[in-house]
């Protein structure tokens, strides 16, 4: 760094649409505007951190231009490799980085390349990692005699090469990180090569330009060109985001963050690093409406073996390997403003009756391209007999928004529909005629408890307002969309729960919509659906294009959009928000 530097401290937290994602499918990284890791667990989504600053922890990776500049970036195409981008007084520079493939569980590689585009690029690089979320300091630093540096937190072994020059300097935590200036000459480039290691693994960080050729190959090998869809671009990158934020094993993390605040200052901050039985579903499905394409295999695959192993007490969510989710705690970090550090989610102990009914969609959405074999099937067959013994148990269902118990019309209804179309595809005949019986008799009973005065299905017995996601009756085929009570449930979501071209989940209080909470972007997308399947393309449109607008630079959705300050609100990026805006841009292409 430039002489004279003090304590090397994290750069300070941002707006949440400023942050970039690195990901490998076992783990991710936030990158923000100063070319700062602001998040990293390691290693794996749910593991302690070591690099927290997003959320009041330490922990730093910097490589930012010195003096005065302005931001920008972009990923390269179809793929998590980011490019930061700086116009400082005198210069633009860039700087390439990515989390490299193909990846391993106990070991992450992290690529970065600066380059001076125009002009002499002038950069402070700092390098201090710190494990459990900044309580574990660098320790046994030392340089190699090739220039490598080497060094350990807690039991993760590090190497850094790219940085010989560089020389230790106080952390202002009691430990020390590494700190370098560089000055590059207009044209020319420098790599940084990091690797975190446990175990086992090989420590020692590869060759930068193969490092690279294979990222670049893996990253077309995994994304499809969908130029078929009104939007390829932002198809593409919905689906480099959703490769990125899933594992090897097939589990798709919710986001890769915990304790961003949905809104500030209201204790609704919550740990998605783990694997939700409906958003991977949710994926599943998007997936499969582009083809039988990997992600839908890896889908089935997690969803499958999670019903083997717990049946009828399917969870809704695990980790990443299928693990049981921690109970909620505290980490004793200040949090992102407004919000706190929860680490661990109590989803993990509640019954969501609509699960069965997404894994039956997921599967009938596999079995559309022929991907399902014996034993998914008799998987499938498994979560029909747990939806029949379990649809009419009064007052356990957490429900899609984990509020409280109910017996809620959406679940129901979704899993009336996984009833129908898996039916379509049953071997047995005697088999589907059963489970379409079984359908029929959820719809007919919901209705005659849950329709609203007004013919549209309202959230349960008991409550009587809309919710946005009864959409899904009708947009998954428990029933046509021409039904009165599919019609009267979208006039009623628009009429309610929808403004300016956002929707939002349901009223939670007496507020006006967007000051309770923000609009839901999973319900905007939902309202191109609805608006999809009764062929009204202009009405689905407009829905589509406000809503995939409402991000950052980076191209990642949250779950939530404040639509006021036109800001990013909640876990960061939010997969089946970026699921269901793919599944509406296959959805739109056959529209006038």
């Amino acid at each position: 760094m430039s002489e004279g530097r003090g304590a090397v401290r994290p750069a300070p937290p941002q707006t949440l649409r400023q942050y970039a994602l690195l990901a490998d499918g076992e783990r991710g990284i936030l990158v923000g505007p100063r070319g700062d890791f602001a998040w990293m667990c390691f290693p794996s989504w749910h593991s302690d951190a070591v690099f927290s600053s997003l959320i009041g922890g330490s922990g730093v990776y910097e490589i930012t231009p010195r003096g005065r500049f302005v931001w920008g970036g972009y990923y390269e195409q179809g793929s998590l490799i980011w490019r930061s981008r700086w116009v400082t007084e005198s210069a633009t520079i860039e700087c390439r980085e990515a989390l490299a493939l193909p990846s391993r569980r106990d070991r992450a590689v992290i690529l970065r390349r600066l380059v001076a585009l125009r002009g002499t690029a002038v950069v402070d690089v700092a390098l201090g990692p710190r494990g459990a979320f900044g309580r574990l300091p660098l320790r046994a630093l030392r340089r190699r005699e090739d220039g490598a540096w080497t060094a350990e937190v807690g039991d993760v072994r590090v190497s850094w090469t790219g940085g010989r020059d560089a020389s230790p300097q106080p952390d202002g935590l009691g430990a020390e990180a590494l700190t370098l200036g560089l000055t590059l000459a207009e044209g020319a480039s420098h790599d940084w090569v990091l690797v975190l290691a446990t175990g086992a693994a090989d420590a020692e960080p590869p060759e930068p330009e193969s490092a690279w050729r294979d990222l670049e190959r893996e990253w077309r090998e995994r994304v499809p060109g969908l130029e078929g869809t009104v939007a390829p671009r932002d198809a593409r990158h919905a689906y480099a985001v959703l490769s990125g934020l899933t594992a090897a094993g097939g589990g798709m993390v919710a986001a890769a963050t915990t304790s961003l605040p949905e809104r500030a200052r209201e204790g609704r901050n919550y740990d998605y690093r783990y694997t939700w039985i409906r958003d991977q579903c949710y994926a599943g499905q998007a997936v499969a409406r582009a083809g039988p394409l990997t992600l839908m295999d890896g889908a089935v695959r997690f969803v499958t073996e999670r019903l083997l192993s717990d049946g009828p007490d399917l969870k809704p969510a695990y980790t990443i390997t299928g693990g049981r989710v921690p109970d909620e705690h505290r980490l004793s970090l200040p949090g992102y403003p407004g919000g706190s550090d929860v680490a661990g989610n109590r989803a993990g102990k509640q019954f969501q009756l609509d699960l069965f009914g997404e894994a039956l969609l997921l599967f009938a959405a596999a079995a559309r391209h022929d991907h399902l074999d014996a034993e998914v099937w008799r998987v499938a067959e498994a979560a029909a007999g747990a939806i029949e013994r379990r649809w009419r148990e009064p007052d356990v269902d957490a429900g899609i928004w984990e509020t409280q118990p109910d017996a809620w019309t959406h679940s129901r209804l979704v899993c009336a529909a996984g009833l129908r179309r898996i039916a379509e595809h049953a071997p047995n005949g005697e088999e589907a005629a059963r489970w379409v019986s079984l359908a029929e008799r959820i719809v007919t009973d919901t209705a005659a408890h849950a329709v609203h005065p007004s013919g549209r299905w309202q959230r349960s017995p008991r409550d009587g307002r809309v919710d946005a996601a009864l959409l899904l009756g009708a947009i998954r085929r428990a029933l046509p969309a021409s039904d009165p009570r599919s019609l009267a449930t979208l006039r009623g979501v628009a009429s309610e729960l929808a403004d300016d071209g956002y929707c939002y989940r349901y009223r939670p209080d007496d507020r006006p919509l967007g000051e309770s909470e923000g609009a839901f972007l999973l319900c905007g997308f939902w309202m191109v659906l609805a608006h999809a399947q009764l062929g009204d393309g202009r009405a689905a449109t407009r829905w589509f294009e406000r809503n995939r607008a409402a991000c950052g630079p980076p191209g990642l959705y949250s779950e939530e959009f404040d639509v006021r300050q036109r800001q990013l609100r909640g876990n960061l990026p939010q997969a089946f928000v970026h699921a269901l805006l793919l599944e509406c841009a296959v959805e739109l292409q056959d529209l006038p």
